[in-house]
């Protein structure tokens, strides 16, 4: 597999771009529960039918960039809104990105680290460590380049980003991403109750660090990436379930911005898994 992710790396994004539109096509016509999913998804946040077809397309795209964006030649990127980061750096704070499953979000980490990882640290990510030992490997060895560290989904892992923090370094986590039984809330998410993580919460009261809303715009024609910044509108809530519900309103606005690369097919509304994390 890593022969074959190394052979697609030399790839231009725009034909990388056109095979995964077709891939997340083919998904969904051959998969009755995701196509079900992702149509309920988007009408659950009133979305249309023209938006949600794009977000097909897209989230084929997401798989078929990884192998230019993990072993490939640096991509184009622009940023809107860097002045909000340089902002948090001159008052020497750390900070906590929040990234929806919006566009590329692999991206924005590797845009931080591009831009910033050399003079102020590199940016700590949260990932869940693959369960087969083949692909850990493969994914591991992607992410590892400089300016950007992972931290596991463990004890351990919160610690070094809570660290990282302190040191006046970033950190970046998918918010709406589905945690373990015991480590999240529930929710309103486009006017549905979901399990909502509270780490990212929890991370920015105990290190003071600024939070600020990231995600990557896919450019069409294979030119590249755009990665949006935001401010949170207001400080988040010592209260778990009011600062869920801020994170929650925070990603659709977010999504809203751009519906049509928006990963709709995600399980959002799932029940969390027992998990022996702590």
């Amino acid at each position: 597999m890593l022969t074959l992710f190394r052979a697609l790396s030399v790839l231009p994004l725009w034909l990388l771009h056109a095979v995964g539109w077709v891939l997340g096509w083919v998904a969904y016509l051959g998969s009755a529960v995701y196509r079900h999913r992702l149509r309920g998804n988007a009408a659950q946040a009133g979305m249309s039918g023209r938006q949600w077809r794009a977000a097909v397309g897209e989230s084929g795209k997401l798989v078929a960039e990884l192998p230019r964006l993990w072993f490939g030649a640096p991509v184009a990127i622009r940023w809107d809104g860097a002045q909000w980061i340089e902002a948090a750096h001159a008052q020497g704070r750390g900070i906590v990105f929040l990234t929806p499953h919006l566009g590329c979000f692999e991206i924005t980490a590797q845009g931080y680290a591009r831009r910033f990882g050399a003079t102020r640290g590199p940016i700590t990510v949260l990932y869940r460590p693959a369960r087969k030992a083949w692909l850990r490997a493969l994914v591991d060895g992607a992410r590892t380049r400089p300016g950007l560290a992972t931290a596991p989904t463990t004890l351990s892992g919160v610690k070094q980003m809570l660290k990282a923090l302190k040191k006046g370094e970033a950190v970046g986590l998918l918010p709406d991403q589905v945690p373990p039984l015991g480590l999240g809330v529930w929710a309103p998410f486009f006017g549905r109750d979901a399990y909502t993580m509270t780490l990212s919460a929890r991370l920015a009261q105990q290190s003071g660090a600024q939070v600020l809303l990231a995600w990557g715009e896919r450019l069409g024609g294979g030119r590249g990436y755009v990665i949006h910044v935001r401010p949170l509108q207001a400080a988040l809530s010592a209260d778990a379930a009011l600062a869920a519900a801020q994170v929650n309103a925070a990603m659709e606005s977010l999504v809203r911005e751009c519906p049509g690369q928006y990963l709709w097919g995600y399980a959002r509304y799932k029940a969390p898994r027992e998990d022996a994390t702590p």
